[in-house]
């Protein structure tokens, strides 16, 4: 069954339980799992005009849950292999009458609490599909949920832009290999690393700086909004400095493009750009090109430059100082 009909199905359900009564959809998650929602929360707040998105963290959502939590609304939870957070905010949600759908690669407490359930492939296995990984399916969760209660204009494009997302990462792939090369060369004795991005890309751009540089390979590297750049961080700006410019396809390039134009003036030659044009964004409709920003360049930062980076460091990706062998509760 393609990933499309699965979620449809399981939207529809979810629906169905809710006697088709919703208010707002809350997305919910830890780190990667947490950031791969950004794509689904962009969709929804640019084209619901009837239901309200939100993103919480997992802590946040139990600390701090809010009010409005209740029978009109859909929690959609991201776990791969079921973080203890996630799992409680499953079980709040349930409790104060939601509806909830889980996303999981293992199976754990989050499948066992979860009014539904949808298996994903893990976005750092070369196997796994794209249109498979979490934040494809957030994207499609919402897809489906908009064009159930609201109808969406753009529906059958966007159900068939999912067929060509794995073949457009594949060509990515090969595409940008030699230039993150190139680029991990450059800052391979770079402590610290900045990454810009806007819109519906903002979130591939917070996963690349927590999750793969961060986590990964334990380097310094800033999430900086492409517009709020202006409002304070474009003050380190200096030809010594390392910046990594995500260009998006969509509504919100022109924040990314005059973020590069000053970086280009007062920067030096540690400026990088990875544009959506030249990894086959552009090549999706208008319509629903900025929508698909997400998967695409989150599996590209992963796949191939973090690695690439990570070769010319002789830093293993898989090791880590705290995470696993730590006790962080």
């Amino acid at each position: 069954m393609k990933i499309q009909e699965e979620v449809k199905e399981t939207v529809k359900k979810a629906l169905g339980k809710m006697n088709n009564k919703i208010d707002q959809v809350v997305w919910v998650g830890a780190g990667g799992s947490f950031g791969g929602f950004y794509g689904a929360n962009y969709f929804m707040e640019q084209e619901s005009k009837k239901i309200s998105s939100h993103m919480f963290t997992s802590g946040e959502f139990i600390y701090a849950t809010p009010k409005n939590i209740d029978e009109k609304t859909l929690a959609v939870l991201c776990s791969m292999r079921g973080t203890s957070e996630t799992i409680d905010s499953a079980k709040v949600a349930k409790k104060m009458g939601s509806t909830t759908i889980g996303l999981y690669v293992d199976e754990s407490g989050l499948t066992e609490t979860c009014d539904y359930i949808i298996k994903y492939d893990s976005l750092a296995l070369d196997e796994s599909r794209i249109d498979r990984v979490n934040a494809s399916i957030g994207i499609c969760v919402a897809m489906n949920l908009l064009n159930e209660v609201e109808g969406y204009d753009h529906y059958k494009a966007a159900m068939a832009a999912f067929d060509v997302l794995d073949p457009m990462y594949r060509k990515a792939f090969e595409y940008t290999t030699p230039l993150a090369k190139e680029w991990a060369e450059l800052n391979k004795n770079q402590k610290t690393i900045y990454i810009l991005s806007s819109g519906p890309t903002f979130g591939a751009g917070y996963i690349f700086s927590i999750c793969n540089l961060e986590e990964m390979l334990q380097l310094n590297a800033p999430t900086v909004h492409s517009y709020e750049f202006f409002n304070g961080p474009f003050e380190v700006t200096d030809k010594s400095k390392s910046f990594f410019q995500l260009l998006s396809t969509g509504r919100t390039r022109p924040e990314d493009e005059r973020a590069l134009k000053f970086e280009q003036r007062f920067g030096g030659k540690k400026l990088y750009v990875l544009d959506g044009k030249e990894i086959g964004l552009d090549d999706l409709e208008p319509h629903i090109s900025e929508y698909f920003n997400h998967p695409i360049f989150s599996s590209i930062l992963n796949n191939v430059y973090m690695r690439q980076l990570s070769y010319v460091i002789h830093e293993d990706f898989n090791t880590r100082r705290y995470m696993w062998k730590e006790s962080y509760k």
